[in-house]
């Protein structure tokens, strides 16, 4: 089971336990404002991606990590790595990605835990190239793609939301690890 540590994150895989928080932060509107359409997930949904995320894990080595707060054990998220079929146009691709709970935000957690996903992706799991899709208007979620060293690569839209994205890139050649990756795994 692969565990990544951050200076205030612990990056974990699932467990039950993690329903009912993460299932709290899917079902926020405003968290869930920049993804696909909008629609706020209840618990049943959440299970149910949490499952698959777990299944990604199995089929292709990587995945979206539950992100524990070191200091108080709490929920905050998720980041990690997945293949982002929702936009066939990217493939074949695989998108660092993060949600987290609004009592979260601004904290930098979300780009602590996102660098030490890509590393993860280039030195762990030997990733040419990583991506990251963001929704036209989510300055926030373009501010994190830029501090992780991605540039824009195009412009489209999201077939299963409707909305304008952006679509941002790194490839290993251009990796350049920082403090905020963490520690060597």
């Amino acid at each position: 089971m692969v565990t990544l540590e951050t200076p205030r994150l612990i990056l974990r895989r699932w467990r039950e336990e993690d329903v009912g928080p993460m299932a709290a932060i899917n079902a926020d509107p405003e968290v869930m404002r920049w993804i696909r359409d909008g629609s706020v997930l209840d618990e049943q949904q959440t299970r149910g991606r949490i499952q698959a995320w777990e299944s990604e894990w199995e089929s292709q080595g990587f995945g979206l990590f539950a992100m524990e707060v070191r200091s108080s054990g709490e929920l905050a998220g998720f980041t990690g790595l997945s293949v982002p079929h929702f936009l066939p146009e990217v493939l074949p691709a695989v998108e660092v990605g993060w949600r987290l709970g609004r009592s979260h935000w601004g904290q930098g957690l979300a780009t602590e835990a996102a660098a030490a996903a890509v590393r993860f992706g280039f030195e762990e799991r030997g990733l040419a190239r990583i991506v990251s899709i963001t929704q036209v208007g989510n300055d926030a979620g373009e501010r994190i793609t830029t501090k992780l060293g991605m540039h824009p690569v195009r412009e489209t839209v999201n077939p299963t939301g409707g909305r304008r994205v952006r679509v941002f890139e790194l490839s290993s050649d251009h990796f350049v690890p920082t403090a905020r990756s963490g520690p060597r795994l």
